[in-house]
């Protein structure tokens, strides 16, 4: 691997009500906001939508995202506020696939203009498999290359429920993490031919919906239940011991437990009620994905019953077929336009209250550590 340094990606604290917490995150990541509404404006360009075709589906969509949790709305309005950029830009961040994949149908020219998909290999092991008894929650973020420079990490301190870390986007509500309840949540993207054909509630949401609970079985609920626009997994884990993947459609959603101590999965559907149904339309255009999550649980099994940190870490960092590999270095793909590359690698032990984070691992496995202080 290359010695070539990254910058870590920076902590910020908010605190208050959502409007409040909204502006307060607005304004610490100001310049990375920013540079994420510069990503997709480029990307909406590149598909020919135009800023008016898309301030029109965000208008649509609002109403949507308001019946889910209008404090979303309020937070995302105090985020606009304080990075001084308009509502519907912070809105599209946090509906960035779905927005654009209803405003390119019916014929899906995302697909045809080669946008690179929001690839992932993630791994949970159990309690009984690790060898300090807690549980490990991990995954690696396979995305666009100049998302490592609008990366964040938000300690969310709130007097309505449990804090939160969450590694996310800049301007997004969260992406993976966890609470102060020992409730985490990753997710890792799946494609089926049931995609696209809804309007659900955008997918951070719905994350930040699970962190915010004080029980896991309201976090499984608001994945399991809530209509989606296109098909995801998310897996919800809990410090207690309970780990469960959802491999979810946008109107059916297919659980996975863990089996010999590990629960990995890459960008390809795994339950078998769900291949029964539908088509995975994702594979022919991530293939490594079949042998990523192999290769995860084939490095990891030995060690069941004394796997640490470490050994989860290595897991993720494999270069195995690099740059086709768990840990990518950045590279063009299957004839799209952009680059991509494994963006983070983030380690959480909710237990412990520690999330470990690296940028561009597979250039520098440098991993810097988060935590969520315990308040009474």
């Amino acid at each position: 691997m290359s010695s070539q340094s990254q910058s870590p990606f920076p902590l910020y604290e908010i605190t208050g009500a959502p409007l409040e917490r909204g502006r307060s995150y607005g304004e610490q990541a100001k310049r990375r906001i920013e540079r994420s509404i510069e990503h997709y404006s480029e990307q909406a360009a590149r598909l020919k939508l135009a800023p008016a075709e898309l301030d029109k589906i965000i208008h649509g969509y609002i109403p949507v995202v308001r019946k889910f949790d209008e404090n979303y709305l309020a937070e995302m309005e105090g985020i606009a506020q304080g990075a001084g950029v308009r509502l519907e830009d912070i809105f599209l961040l946090n509906a960035r696939t779905e927005v654009m994949k209803l405003a390119v149908s019916p014929d899906l020219r995302a697909r045809l203009l080669g946008e690179t998909n929001d690839g992932c290999t993630s791994v949970k092991v159990t309690r009984a498999a690790t060898q300090d008894g807690e549980l490990i929650h991990a995954q690696n973020w396979d995305w666009k290359e100049e998302c490592s420079e609008t990366g964040v990490v938000l300690r969310i301190l709130r007097e309505d429920g449990p804090d939160l870390l969450t590694f996310t986007e800049a301007g997004m509500l969260a992406r993976s993490g966890f609470n102060s309840a020992g409730i985490s949540i990753t997710g890792n993207n799946l494609e089926s031919d049931r995609d696209y054909r809804q309007v659900g509630v955008p997918l951070p949401l719905i994350r930040r919906k699970a962190l915010e609970s004080t029980y896991v079985a309201h976090a499984m609920h608001a994945v399991y239940a809530t209509p989606k626009t296109g098909s995801n997994n998310m897996a919800v884990a809990h410090a207690g011991g309970v780990i469960i993947n959802f491999e979810c459609a946008p109107d059916e959603t297919f659980p996975l437990h863990p089996q010999d101590g590990l629960l990995v999965h890459a960008n390809h559907w795994l339950s078998p009620v769900a291949l029964a149904k539908l088509k995975d339309t994702g594979i022919a255009f991530s293939p490594c994905t079949l042998y990523r999550e192999q290769r995860v649980r084939e490095l990891l099994a030995p060690k069941v019953g004394g796997i640490t940190v470490e050994d989860v870490k290595q897991a993720l960092l494999d270069d195995y077929q690099s740059p086709w590999s768990v840990c990518r270095p950045p590279r063009g793909d299957f004839g799209r336009h952009t680059r991509s590359a494994t963006v983070s690698t983030v380690i959480m032990q909710p237990a412990h209250g520690r999330m470990e984070v690296a940028n561009l691992p597979a250039l520098d496995p440098t991993f810097t550590r988060y935590e969520l202080p315990q308040r009474h």
